[in-house]
């Protein structure tokens, strides 16, 4: 069926001077054939709920005007079109009517009151407004005309009719899964959706676009700047609310904001504010899923790199280091056209509620489509770029020059975005969606994507840079890698395969953050002289990670990056040798031993002296930067 139509009883009882209706029957049952076919008998409402795409007399939003299709007049045809509002008698008996009306693929979505005007030679009346018979309009996934159509039935049932989901967290080496109640048919849930729609302020005009309708939505879920949902909070003090860990569901979150009346939900994080995003916007019509990126980096100052600025020492300057890598990130997909952009830009688009940047002013992100994010076309709206950075940007190390002035030492690649998954279709399997946001790392098609996305951005004639090649570098975890809670051995190992010795410094720092990348204490900082023998000599060093406590708090993690630096003293500027190693191990506890050697030997693997970290309930960060002396 190309356009859905709903069927309407009307009883009449003529005066002596007017035509006027008696009763409407909408044949609302939820077993009927009107919620049926429209795939809306799952919703917890007496309502008639239908999806778009007898004089009757619909009205949405508070200033209804025919000119901005808030008010539909419905007229009887002979013959139903298909691709407008319009209804035909399909049925006659004695003072009972049966109408069949089709509503267009553009419809505005929301409530409508009905009333029914009759007229004859004496004139006109109209019927009552009963709040019995609103009726709820949706965007129809269904319906091949509508911008959300999506041609799968499997996907349909996924992605709009499924109402329990898998949301994940973790590490990209190690991967959970929490499941969510999305409750998207529960009773009140539909009224709480479009209460939200209506606090944003926005016209109910735009309303049948949803591209627009997402856009509110991913600002309406969150409240720093509209009074939203969710207030989020990721200090680790939530005594005036709920810790974000405690939801498992959006419906207890939604009714809460709607009995406040708009008084934002303590408190969220970027999975609960994806899965109240997926609630809503299933619940809407727009096909939806929650998507968590992990290694997801988190751009500030739109140059589509993670930026580490360093001084002159190699040593971090915290307060310019404002990008970061989140451990995971959350966000969502929804399913649509882009009539709005060039062919090929439909499908899956990105979008994002948790509070990072702005757009346009407001704290939104998306809807961004996939299909130019995996292609670096960052100059798409909506906030394409931002998305792009979030999978696929390189991260970038500065140093600081004596003019205070900074130049580019190092380009970082294949550390973003990293096993993006979503719940996988008619299955509670994972599934890894990564490349449809990007090519395969390191291939030529994802280095031009990258190329073309950083000229864009605003640094864009500082982004290649070039590496000494005969100094590498490998990290390796003993066993069969990181386990939760679980003692671990890290090695780090030098090989030189030039003819020369190399002279190494090995600058160390160990830091605590946050599970978003942001940085919260550096808890010791330290330099090691170190010369590698030529002609594939090694040089080895070992730590010993052992978990003392089994405190646990979701995505906490211990992080060792390593990084390999030139430093001629015949120049000032400094040149990376290799590709800098990293290994993050989750963090299950509040304190931690850290083993690491007092005197590296060359040539040898070194056991155990102690350096204590304790009662850091965060990530533990360490950069080892290497620079090599003589060239």
């Amino acid at each position: 069926m190309k356009y859905f139509n709903m069927s309407y009883v009307f009883s009449f009882f003529s005066s002596e001077v007017l035509l006027k209706v008696k009763s409407i029957d909408l044949l609302k049952s939820k077993s009927g054939a009107n919620r049926t076919e429209h795939h809306t008998h799952l919703y917890q409402s007496d309502n008639l709920i239908i999806r778009r795409g007898l004089h009757l007399d619909l009205k949405t939003g508070p200033l209804a005007v025919v000119a901005k299709g808030t008010h539909v007049i419905i007229p009887l045809v002979a013959k139903l079109e298909g691709d407008r509002w319009e209804a035909a008698v399909v049925k006659q008996e004695d003072k009972k009517i049966k109408l069949l009306v089709n509503s267009p693929p553009t419809a505005v979505i929301g409530r409508y009151q009905l009333t029914v005007e009759t007229n004859n030679q004496n004139g006109s009346a109209s019927s009552t407004h009963d709040p019995a018979n609103d009726i709820y309009i949706l965007f129809n996934p269904w319906c091949q005309d509508d911008i959300v159509y999506m041609d799968s039935e499997d996907e349909r049932q996924e992605y709009i009719l499924n109402d329990t989901g898998r949301i994940y967290y973790g590490t990209k080496d190690q991967i959970g899964a929490r499941t969510w109640n999305y409750g998207q048919f529960n009773d009140g849930i539909l009224a709480v959706c479009l209460f939200v729609m209506e606090k944003s302020g926005t016209s109910p005009s735009g309303w049948g676009d949803p591209i627009n309708v997402v856009r509110i939505i991913s600002a309406m879920v969150n409240s720093p700047d509209d009074q939203g949902v969710l207030e989020g909070n990721w200090s680790g003090d939530y005594s005036n609310g709920t810790s974000p860990t405690v939801w498992s569901g959006s419906v207890e979150i939604l009714k809460e904001y709607h009995k406040k009346n708009g008084t934002p939900v303590k408190y969220g994080q970027c999975w609960v504010f994806a899965g109240v995003v997926t609630t809503v916007l299933r619940c809407l019509g727009v096909p939806t899923r929650t998507v968590t990126n992990f290694s997801s980096a988190h751009d500030t100052d739109v140059s589509l790199t993670t930026d580490v600025y360093l001084d002159e020492n190699l040593e971090p300057i915290e307060y310019l280091n404002v990008d970061s890598i989140w451990n995971f990130h959350v966000w969502n997909d929804c399913w649509m056209a882009r009539e709005d952009l060039p062919p090929g830009n439909g499908g899956w688009q990105a979008v994002d509620a948790t509070p990072q940047e702005t757009s346009q002013g407001t704290y939104c992100c998306g809807p961004a489509s996939l299909a130019a994010v995996r292609y670096g076309q960052v100059f798409l709206k909506h906030d394409t770029s931002f998305v792009f950075a979030e999978v696929n940007s390189d991260k970038i190390y500065w140093q600081k020059n004596a003019d205070g002035t900074f130049s580019q030492i190092y380009s970082e690649k294949k550390i973003v975005g990293v096993s993006i998954s979503t719940k996988a279709v008619g299955s509670d399997e994972r599934s890894d969606i990564t490349h449809l946001y990007k090519h395969p790392e390191g291939s030529d098609e994802e280095r031009i994507a990258v190329e073309t996305a950083c000229s864009y951005g605003s640094k864009a004639k500082a982004y290649s840079s070039p590496t000494a090649e005969d100094v590498s570098l490998e990290v390796t975890l003993d066993g069969e890698g990181p386990k939760m809670g679980k003692d671990a051995e890290l090695m780090i190992t030098l090989k030189n395969s030039s003819s020369q010795q190399r002279s190494v410094s090995l600058h160390s720092q160990v830091s605590v953050m946050y599970y978003t990348g942001v940085h919260k204490a550096t808890v010791r900082t330290d330099t090691t002289d170190i010369e590698v023998l030529p002609n594939e000599g090694e040089w080895s060093i070992s730590f010993w990670v052992t978990f003392i406590s089994s405190a646990a708090s979701q995505g906490e993690a211990f992080r060792l990056i390593s990084v390999v630096t030139t430093a001629s003293p015949h120049r000032h500027d400094t040149e990376i040798f290799d590709n800098p190693r990293s290994i993050l191990l989750p963090l299950v506890n509040k304190s931690l031993d850290y083993l690491n050697s007092s005197t590296p030997q060359r040539n040898s693997i070194i056991p155990n002296p102690q350096w204590a970290i304790q009662s850091f309930p965060y990530i533990v960060s360490i950069y080892v930067i290497k620079g090599i002396n003589d060239v």
